[in-house]
């Protein structure tokens, strides 16, 4: 993430979601109830998950890290945005711009890619349950997890290397409520086709890669459901592919709505409105998508409480 930086400026100014100051209070509400929830939801799914014997399976040792991951960008974004919400002048220093892009980064890129390997266990699962305990053995999935933070590491190193080498001499208002690529760049006084092209290489590449690697998955997985004559058959297989369909839905079209594209095609406006998805939104509903549509985690929730209770 070290870089040389020739940037005159030390500090930016967050321009924040909304100008209007009546909006700033009910905003803020709405916000840390958001985030409240995205801090409950996610700790707690990571705590049933860890107690919970019956759920010491693939499924849920991903789903763990798909909560911690939920939570960790969450927090990389959110807490600055509740600050700025009730502050006078928002600003961010250079550094701290800097790691907060860094950070954002590996967790979003590490999503994308925990997402495709959730498929691929679900593919397993399905079409080949009688391997599934050797194919998807515990030194399989945490090499999977190694690779998957790894493809993270490396995407936020690439972009925030290049980025901290650019040139910031003019206006220090970032038109955005975090330090995000686009309207970085939009800020620099040199050159920015090499980040350009990076954004849209590998952007493209980690957009592109775990989409079609989770749409094949799902082709090979229907195919194999509809072989399945009866009626409990394919409840019970819909029922373990829906809530994954659902958040890889969510997650991929608004990434894809915001990035695979050039910049200069999407308005700071547009990825604002775009970002509260990706930022706020979806690490909010992962774990109730996974919670409330999920019959193994409601009996181990259950069990748990009945448990407290006997206690």
């Amino acid at each position: 993430m070290a870089a040389s930086n020739f940037s005159s400026v030390t500090e930016f100014i967050l321009e924040g979601l909304t100008n209007c100051p009546e909006l700033q209070l009910p905003l803020f509400l709405c916000f840390l109830g958001i985030y409240l929830a995205t801090v409950t939801g996610n700790l707690g799914m990571i705590l049933l998950i860890s107690i919970s014997s019956q759920l010491h399976s693939p499924m849920y040792y991903f789903l763990s890290h798909l909560s911690f991951i939920d939570l960790c960008y969450s927090s990389v974004i959110t807490p600055k945005m509740l600050v700025n919400f009730v502050s006078d002048k928002n600003t961010i220093s250079f550094l701290e711009c800097m790691a907060q892009l860094y950070f954002f980064l590996i967790f979003v890129i590490a999503e994308g890619y925990l997402l495709t390997v959730m498929a691929y266990d679900r593919y397993v699962a399905i079409c080949s349950p009688l391997l599934y305990n050797t194919v998807m053995s515990h030194k399989v999935c945490s090499i999977m997890m190694v690779v998957v933070y790894s493809l993270g590491l490396f995407g936020a190193t690439v972009h925030t290397t290049r980025m901290s080498m650019l040139s910031f001499c003019g206006s220090r208002v970032v038109s955005h409520y975090f330090c995000d690529i686009l309207p970085l760049l939009a800020l620099s006084c040199s050159s920015t086709k090499i980040n350009e092209i990076l954004l849209f290489i590998i952007g493209g590449v980690n957009t592109l890669a775990p989409t079609l690697a989770v749409l094949i998955s799902y082709v090979f997985i229907l195919s194999n459901i509809l072989r399945i004559r009866s009626t409990e058959g394919w409840s019970k297989a819909f029922g373990t592919c829906s809530s994954h369909l659902m958040a890889v839905g969510i997650f991929f079209g608004s990434i894809t709505f915001m990035y695979f594209k050039p910049p200069s095609s999407v308005t700071l406006e547009e990825e604002k409105v775009s970002s509260v998805f990706y930022t706020t939104v979806i690490p909010m509903l992962n774990p109730l998508i996974y919670s409330l549509r999920n019959k193994d985690v409601k009996t181990a929730l259950r069990r748990v409480v009945r448990g407290r209770q006997l206690a």
